[in-house]
């Protein structure tokens, strides 16, 4: 695969509700009843909540793990940067992320809690991808065909990142970045949505508008 050239799938609000949805029945269907969910920051906060709300259960948690920035780029390692702020030994303990990609994420999720000597331990996503050296205990849906999944809540900061990929030093109008979102990633921009997109690149110093064309600064 060409490492500037794969698809990207836009999940919608309310696909990701019915995945979270469809998340905690597989965990409610089961014989595990946590005492706390761990949420992994940032892409869990909101199917973790999901979760919870289908399970009545109110102990929710989290913690900051990184390994991807926007636009699928990769740190070197995963990391846990904002630990638990809770003690969680000997509980029962579910974490909540949306998806499994390498799996490096979801297993330094792991080590980290089991090292703080807590109980039963399980896992849960919304997507599991079969690309994942990790499974989690608990999924709503398999990909077998490997895409970059952007679920609603990071859709900007992903195509700002998208976005920047594409630019050049070369001027390119609009329809002209638009045709490579969608060769290079499958993405589909609507007008109001590269504007804004733009916008923030040219705020942030990263791209430039000369005579209503673009480039990468």
């Amino acid at each position: 695969m060409n490492p500037r050239s794969f698809p990207c799938q836009l999940i919608s609000w309310d696909e990701a509700y019915q995945l979270s949805r469809k998340l905690a029945r597989a965990i409610k269907s089961s014989s595990f009843r946590p005492d706390l969910v761990i949420a992994i920051g940032r892409g869990g906060f909101v199917p973790a909540r999901i979760v919870c709300d289908f399970l009545l259960h109110s102990l929710l948690t989290s913690i900051k793990i990184e390994h991807w920035d926007i636009a699928a780029c990769k740190r070197p390692e995963a990391a846990v940067r904002f630990p638990l702020a809770v003690d969680v030994q000997d509980q029962s303990i579910l974490i909540i992320d949306d998806v499994t990609d390498t799996g490096d994420t979801l297993r330094a999720a792991l080590n980290y809690v089991k090292s703080l000597e807590a109980g039963e331990t399980k896992t849960g996503v919304m997507q599991h991808k079969t690309t994942s050296s990790a499974v989690p205990d608990f999924y709503a849906d398999v990909i077998m065909d490997w895409r970059w999944i952007i679920y609603p809540w990071a859709a900007h900061e992903d195509l700002v990142g998208f976005t920047e990929k594409v630019l050049s030093v070369e001027l390119a109008t609009r329809d002209q970045i638009r045709a490579r979102l969608k060769e290079q990633y499958t993405l589909v921009l609507d007008e109001n949505c590269l504007t804004e997109v733009l916008d923030d690149l040219m705020e942030m110093k990263k791209a430039e508008k000369i005579q209503e064309k673009y480039r990468k600064i």
